[in-house]
């Protein structure tokens, strides 16, 4: 059976990071990108099965990059990270197709939950 894959898109290194170690720590195959550009050909490439999504991106917003993810591939899970007080753009990423948010700062085990549920749940159709 393939590694799920996860993409990690956030401007601050720090967090992209973090998660990475989290991530594959779990055994996952994880990406980062700290744009928009990059995080959409990563999606292209490597069709990430859940995409962690920072809301605030130089260049191309959160909400930007999920309309795009979505129209690539609307099977793609996302979930998006967001700085305290964003809720008319969380309301808006969750009718684009956001699963849930965290806001910032995270518990990095309730994020981690929150992925193994979305992915360990998902019915392998093709393994």
């Amino acid at each position: 059976m393939s590694k799920h894959k996860v993409l990690i898109v956030d401007d601050q290194n720090g967090i992209r990071i973090l998660l990475m170690e989290v991530f594959s720590s779990e055994g996952y195959e994880t990406y980062q990108a700290a744009n928009g550009k990059i995080a959409l050909d990563i999606v292209r490439k490597q069709e990430p099965d859940l995409v962690l999504l920072d809301m605030k991106i130089p260049g191309m917003d959160g909400l930007e990059i999920l309309k795009h993810i979505k129209q690539m591939n609307p099977d793609i899970k996302v979930i998006m990270m967001t700085a305290y007080g964003e809720l008319d753009m969380i309301k808006e990423a969750t009718d684009l197709g956001a699963l849930m948010h965290f806001t910032k700062p995270f518990d990095i085990d309730e994020m981690r939950l929150a992925v193994n549920m979305q992915l360990k749940n998902k019915t392998n159709t093709c393994s």
